[in-house]
């Protein structure tokens, strides 16, 4: 699931997500005060907007140049500021301790020994940020659409929250109907999510 994967997976639709924020985000986020967040593998800009358009100072990442171009041009005048940075997280983790919030919606963080990618992403939380994580339940997941790609190579929620030290505190860390449709054809009907508050 390199940078040429998702870009062609962009290419076969004008449009490939809906443009609204995602359920587990607007049901976590809207009651933190607003700082710097990081918006990890944003596809097309939902997410980021959204948190934008609340007083976040948002950096959206995403591997894929198609969904940033994407992203940029869905704004339109008067849309909120967006910083849109093109990076792969799995080589080059952000800046550490720089986000209030660390946001990765559906993002397939590939398993690495060490755990390089993942403790790079963590430590991107500022003490006293939020960390949040929503993947599908994995038993719902069926992959023979992707028979190349194996949803158990990746990062889970339940799995993260195992690995958090004594400095974080796990505040959610549950499977859970989802707030909002699934995708048409996906069939997905549960989220399991981490939220996490870094202590220190």
């Amino acid at each position: 699931m390199d940078e040429q994967f998702w870009d062609e997976r962009y290419l076969t639709r004008d449009q490939l997500w809906s443009g609204e924020p995602n359920g587990v985000l607007v049901t976590e986020v809207a009651g933190l005060p607003p700082g710097r967040a990081l918006d990890v593998g944003c596809g097309e800009g939902g997410d980021a907007y959204w948190l934008a358009s609340r007083g976040w100072r948002v950096t959206a990442t995403d591997i894929s140049k198609v969904a940033l171009r994407r992203a940029e041009a869905a704004g339109g005048p008067g849309a909120p500021e967006v910083t849109w940075l093109h990076a792969d997280l799995a080589v080059t983790p952000p800046d550490p301790g720089a986000y209030d919030l660390v946001s990765a919606q559906y993002f397939p963080l590939p398993r690495q020994p060490g755990h390089a990618a993942l403790h790079g992403l963590l430590a991107a939380v500022a003490p006293g940020g939020t960390l949040l994580v929503a993947f599908h339940d994995l038993s719902e997941v069926h992959h023979d659409h992707q028979p190349d790609v194996d949803p158990a190579d990746f990062y889970q929620p339940a799995e993260i929250a195992g690995l958090l030290d004594d400095t974080w505190e796990v505040l959610v860390n549950e499977t859970r109907p989802r707030a909002r449709p699934a995708p048409p054809g996906t069939g997905h009907t549960r989220d399991t999510v981490l939220r996490a508050r870094r202590i220190r």
